[in-house]
């Protein structure tokens, strides 16, 4: 994964640098709303992954994340 964690994620989202955003299925509502409303308006698909941890070992990290891209 290229970008992780929400900020970097909204971040590379708003600058048009990615085309996939995976977001962990427990992640909470209020972190991701935002996140998944841009990416529906810039026609970025969005895969759900079943946990963040998982996410985060899938983003090469060793602590959960609630976003990740490519």
């Amino acid at each position: 994964m290229k970008y992780v964690g929400i900020k970097q994620v909204l971040k590379a989202v708003e600058n048009d640098e990615i085309k996939t955003v995976y977001i962990g299925d427990d992640a909470e509502e209020h972190v991701t709303a935002k996140l998944i409303k841009l990416c529906e308006e810039k026609n970025i698909e969005v895969k759900y992954v079943e946990t963040m941890e998982e996410l985060g070992k899938m983003a090469g990290i060793e602590v959960k994340s609630a976003a990740a891209a490519e």
